[in-house]
């Protein structure tokens, strides 16, 4: 999969390894310009792709994969079944919430949790709405966090 970061804060150096990704290439701009962070390992990827910003993060001291990057999305969702995988359920608020699909389907919410991400030199406490369902991803990261860490997602490059 081919990812594309813009950073539009820039003016500080950012890690240049994925674990996942493979290597990446880091281009520095002078502050206030754009961050442009491309992987290198796309081979094999049909251009052009409609492939969604799926990654893996560190999230809690725990190397989380089936990451979905959203930004469609008003809040960051966490699996219940996830949140126990990490050892974290105690960290958890119950709070109930209902979330509303683009179908006009809703979910309650079992509760909200505060977890530590660690993205490419970015380190930030994020609040997630915990759910017990199945779902395709383990977690969705939405516009609360990518605004949080002042990015524009792409997979168009």
């Amino acid at each position: 999969m081919v990812v594309v970061w813009a950073v539009v804060n820039g003016g500080e150096r950012r890690s240049s390894r994925s674990s996942k990704h493979g290597d990446l290439d880091v281009k520095q701009m002078q502050k206030g310009q754009l961050w442009d962070v491309r992987c290198l390992d796309a081979d094999g990827v049909l251009t052009p792709h409609n492939n969604a910003l799926v990654i893996s993060l560190i999230i809690h001291d725990t190397n989380v994969k089936r990451v979905l990057i959203d930004p469609g999305s008003s809040v960051n969702i966490i699996l219940l079944r996830v949140l126990r995988e990490m050892q974290a359920e105690d960290k958890m608020i119950p709070m109930v919430h209902t979330l509303a699909g683009f179908d006009n389907s809703s979910v309650l919410t079992k509760g909200e949790v505060t977890l530590t991400i660690f993205a490419e030199g970015v380190v930030k406490d994020t609040k997630f709405q915990v759910v017990d369902m199945e779902m395709a991803y383990n977690m969705i990261l939405g516009r609360p966090w990518i605004h949080e860490i002042d990015v524009v997602p792409s997979t168009l490059h």
